[in-house]
């Protein structure tokens, strides 16, 4: 998002509750096909990823409005395919997360959203903090992780985004890595680092930083990483691209942006490192169902949907996101999520809303 637009919806955001959200991420866009998925009915285990169907109150509606911060390329396929399980007729406006989010809260009860889908925690969160967001079933909560939801069952995440430090594995060896990502602080890291501040999915870990370590630590560790003259790319996918060239060593970026890489550079020399920390920081995209809905039993069934079995399985290989219901596995040789080195200290993930203090710390070390 461009400094501009982000600053308006700052202001916007502050006025309407105290808003401060994280910019949309650079997603990795891949087209879903003709191979998208059907839906499944639901299991009768509790651990399966279609376990506890929707505890409707009454028949559903046939009329469903949803604000995506998904891109229409990620999840056009799956509401279309939502419809036709349902004959219910669906109404998405797509945009960016900052700006939906703030739309709603503008918006306030007049808002035609019923259901809020972000790709981003933060946003979630201010919508919870706003009093925006309705009470979620436990038949829908309990499917996912307590970690990867709001523990006031006001949204669920749907899939998850993990940070990594992606390496060349010609120039670092994995013994050389380091199990935090503060030792990425040390001198002998000088020149081979990339990292893309501007970034949201950035932007996000510093929040992650700030809420698990304090702000004064964010700051050394902003100040560390600056003294070892990092390249600066726009996003994400340039600093995969620079670790295959071997322009850099090490590049700190989400995982799923070397997976649809690898796609098409199967030997590109670059691995995942996850760190013990907030370094391998588990965000998550995710659904909020608003206050206002007027089609609550429909809004339900989409989020039924998404954790069905069939769009778990959509999101890891189409977009190689981690499915975040149990039992099914991520695509290809990526880690398990309860693989992944659990992080020093638990993140209500509600509290990566307050973006603007990160902008801030940014400003003030002058990496942006």
């Amino acid at each position: 998002m461009k400094r501009r637009k982000f600053v308006f919806l700052m202001g916007l955001a502050t006025a309407s509750g105290g808003l401060a959200i994280a910019c949309a991420d650079n997603q990795s866009a891949t087209t879903p096909n003709a191979t998208s998925p059907t839906s499944s009915p639901a299991s009768t285990t509790a651990a399966s990823p279609s376990a506890s169907p929707v505890a409707a109150t009454g028949p559903l509606e046939k009329e469903l409005v949803i604000y995506s911060g998904r891109d229409e390329k990620l999840v056009g396929d799956l509401i279309k395919q939502f419809e036709q399980e349902t004959g219910a007729k669906v109404q998405v406006r797509y945009g960016d997360t900052a700006e939906l989010a703030a739309a709603i809260l503008e918006e306030g009860k007049n808002s035609p959203a019923d259901v809020f889908f972000a790709q981003d925690a933060g946003a979630l969160g201010a919508m919870q903090k706003a009093g925006r967001a309705s009470q979620l079933p436990p038949s829908l909560l309990d499917r996912v992780e307590s970690r990867y939801r709001s523990p006031d069952g006001k949204w669920v995440g749907i899939t998850g985004r993990v940070r990594t430090v992606d390496y060349n594995t010609k120039l670092v060896k994995p013994a050389d890595l380091p199990e935090s990502i503060s030792g990425f602080t040390d001198p002998k890291w000088k020149g081979k680092i990339g990292w893309a501040p501007t970034n949201g999915s950035f932007q996000s870990f510093v929040t992650a930083l700030r809420v698990s370590q304090g702000d004064e630590k964010a700051k050394q560790w902003l100040e560390g990483i600056k003294a070892n003259n990092p390249k600066t790319y726009p996003k994400n996918t340039a600093i995969v691209e620079a670790l295959s060239r071997g322009e850099i060593a090490v590049g700190f970026v989400n995982h799923y942006y070397l997976e649809k890489f690898k796609q098409e550079n199967p030997q590109a020399p670059v691995d995942h490192h996850f760190t013990n920390d907030v370094g391998s920081l588990v965000n998550v995209a995710g659904v909020a169902i608003l206050d206002g809905t007027k089609h609550p039993n429909i809004a339900q069934k989409f989020v039924d949907f998404m954790l069905a079995q069939d769009a778990q399985k959509y999101f890891a290989t189409k977009t190689y996101e981690y499915p975040l219901v149990s039992g099914i596995a991520p695509e290809g040789n990526l880690k398990a999520l309860n693989g992944i080195p659990s992080q020093a200290t638990a993140i209500d993930l509600s509290n990566l809303n307050d973006l603007d203090a990160t902008l801030k710390l940014l400003q003030e070390t002058q990496v942006i």
